[in-house]
């Protein structure tokens, strides 16, 4: 009986400490992590919608799918749509800055796990794919052509940017 507590004893001890341990490192950590995140995404605001000096969250309701926060720039600059869509290796995240008259100043992946080489020309702009988008209305966004190869991971961006154009209407209407 001994041979067969003393084992159990030591090897709860031993999860205990080290579920004490992880749940101190995230208890430290998780503000640190927060506060960097929420920095990337102030940042990468500015960087989509450069005109606006700050930014507002907007609690809009019946939001396409996918549109997961919107902020109105300062200013009457525009808004800035958050999104995801998925694509072939899973979720895209990107950020889109359109301006008042309804024109894309750009666009930006805040991540993604589309494959490397192939899908990841489309999301980490190696091709240059997501430039093509700036100055885009809801009327000729559809003019962007795909990155060869990486079809799904093009046609995922490009009905992100359609759902982006369906909010930023939303919005618009809503403001009214």
């Amino acid at each position: 009986m001994k041979d067969i507590i003393k084992p159990i004893v030591v090897l709860a001890s031993i999860c205990l400490v080290v579920t004490a341990l992880l749940a101190y490192v995230n208890m430290v950590t998780s503000p640190i992590i927060k506060a960097a995140e929420e920095k990337a995404a102030a940042e990468a605001r500015a960087e989509v919608l450069k005109e606006a000096k700050d930014f507002e969250l907007l609690d809009v309701k019946n939001l396409p799918e996918g549109i997961t926060e919107v902020y109105k720039g300062s200013d009457d600059s525009g808004y800035v749509f958050m999104m995801t869509q998925k694509g072939y290796g899973g979720d895209i995240k990107l950020i889109c800055g359109i301006h008042n008259d309804g024109s894309i100043e750009a666009v930006k992946t805040l991540s993604h796990s589309e494959t490397s080489g192939i899908g990841s020309k489309v999301v980490d702009n190696a091709s240059g794919y997501r430039d093509n988008y700036a100055g885009k209305t809801a009327e000729n966004y559809q003019d962007v052509d795909a990155v060869t190869g990486a079809t799904i991971s093009s046609k995922a961006y490009k009905a992100a940017i359609a759902s982006a154009f369906e909010a930023y209407k939303t919005v618009k209407e809503a403001q009214q």
